[in-house]
């Protein structure tokens, strides 16, 4: 089992009894200042951070009981779930459940949640009345993608975020070419986004995977190196690019949970 080393002198520790778990669907109160003010003062702040130090801040002084983590315990995911939990293992980490992942994340996911003692993983999955409506065969994701990943994503995270002013995501730029931009903090789908890993090479990644001997992905070594739902998923070839194993055939590269263009 992975141990978690202290951090900043102390023992990373649950938050007090007293504290009352955040439900579903209750709206926190709204961050405070207006939004453009707070985003630019947060960048102002805390632009030249990223990782663990980014993470720390924003769990810990800017959004305390308002922020959590979105993961889908993918090839990467570790990494991102290790540097949280080293700094508070009760901050909510939401998993999007799609009803169509592989049987090797689902597993992962329950390895990973008591490896680093993930105390609070919430699953979320799509409407049952979305998945009569749009997907009563199950195989929307053949006929279109878009549609799939809407309702068994985008949909369910939007819900589920009503409970918090700002979500850590594990994305970096090198993944896409709508993320090279991408800032550390900005502010899109109505709450923060905080991107600690933004800057990270594949080989930073595999190098903190090593160094702290994190549990891996079983998929990674039999040819995924990201890895999404099962039917969109296929291997990559030795040389293929990074992605190429995702929504291969279409014309596709992005789920849809950062893409709806509103970002600042």
């Amino acid at each position: 089992m992975t141990s978690l080393p202290l951090v900043n002198g102390r023992v990373p520790g649950r938050r007090p009894a007293s504290s009352t778990p955040r439900p579903f669907g209750v709206p926190p109160e709204t961050a405070s200042g207006p939004l453009p003010e707070r985003l630019t003062e947060l960048r102002s702040r805390y632009g030249a951070l990223e990782g663990a130090a980014l993470l720390e801040k924003m769990i810990e002084t800017e959004f305390p009981d308002r922020i959590a983590v979105v993961s889908s315990f993918g090839a990467e995911s570790v990494i991102l779930l290790h540097l949280v939990a080293r700094i508070d293992p009760s901050t909510p980490v939401l998993f999007l459940n799609t009803g169509k992942l592989f049987p090797e994340t689902l597993r992962y996911r329950d390895r990973l949640q008591d490896a680093l003692g993930l105390a609070d993983l919430r699953s979320i999955h799509p409407h049952p009345e979305d998945k009569r409506s749009h997907d009563p065969d199950g195989i929307l994701w053949n006929q279109n993608p878009d549609l799939c990943c809407e309702f068994r994503k985008v949909r369910p995270l939007r819900q589920a975020m009503r409970s918090f002013d700002a979500q850590i995501t594990g994305r970096k730029r090198f993944q896409t070419g709508a993320r090279r931009s991408m800032p550390a903090i900005e502010f899109a789908e109505g709450r923060f986004k905080i991107n600690p890993l933004a800057d990270w090479s594949l080989g930073r990644l595999a190098d903190y995977i090593e160094e702290h001997k994190l549990p891996k992905h079983p998929l990674v070594k039999d040819g995924y190196p990201s890895i999404g739902c099962m039917p969109c998923t296929i291997r990559v070839q030795p040389g293929g690019d990074y992605r190429s194993g995702r929504w291969s055939g279409f014309d596709k590269d992005e789920c849809g949970l950062h893409t709806d263009g509103g970002g600042i």
